[in-house]
């Protein structure tokens, strides 16, 4: 995200079946409400959105944990379909260490925490199909929600315990090239 040209950056996961259409709806919804971020969610109720129900009741419960935590004003941080202004990018890329199972949360706490306040959720069109360790009977469940859990407790305790997201902290930020941006738009 850091190499994008322009003001608004937007990025979407691999390997979840969105409708590629929903960008544009995001974009929208992106220039309608002069967001400092839009974020895809099943949860919005224009979504499309086709998963089993153990899934629904997982994301729920962990949405109201997120939210309980971090007092994030959304019901779905973890569609991996999301647009920034750019000036949101340059101030919470540098502060990341989450690679994994809460990058989402991490970002969207942090852009919170620094006063991008104006977060919303837009309609997607998805159809998730799980397999491997995304399935709530497979053998690799309990260890990704564990990692999920775990991973969303470190950023609370990086936020709200040890405020390792502050500017005054940021000699401790490890933050890789690719994360810098350069100034050039």
């Amino acid at each position: 995200m850091a190499k994008a040209r322009g003001d608004v950056i937007a990025f979407i996961d691999a390997g979840i079946e969105l409708n590629p259409n929903g960008l544009s709806m995001l974009l929208e919804h992106f220039e309608w409400y002069g967001a400092d971020i839009i974020i895809g969610s099943k949860r919005h109720p224009a979504s499309k959105v086709v998963y089993p129900w153990q899934r629904k009741i997982l994301s729920f419960g962990y949405q109201i944990f997120v939210r309980v935590l971090f007092g994030l004003k959304v019901k779905d941080t973890q569609v991996g379909m999301k647009f920034f202004r750019r000036e949101v990018l340059e101030k919470t890329l540098p502060r990341l260490l989450v690679k994994a199972f809460a990058f989402d949360v991490e970002i969207l706490s942090i852009a919170n925490y620094l006063g991008f306040k104006r977060i919303y959720e837009a309609p997607v069109e998805m159809n998730m199909r799980f397999t491997g360790a995304s399935t709530i009977a497979s053998r690799g469940f309990v260890k990704t929600a564990f990692n999920v859990f775990w991973d969303t407790l470190a950023v609370f305790y990086r936020l709200r315990i040890l405020r390792f997201y502050d500017y005054k902290n940021r000699k401790n930020w490890i933050t890789p090239d690719y994360l810098t941006f350069k100034g050039s738009k």
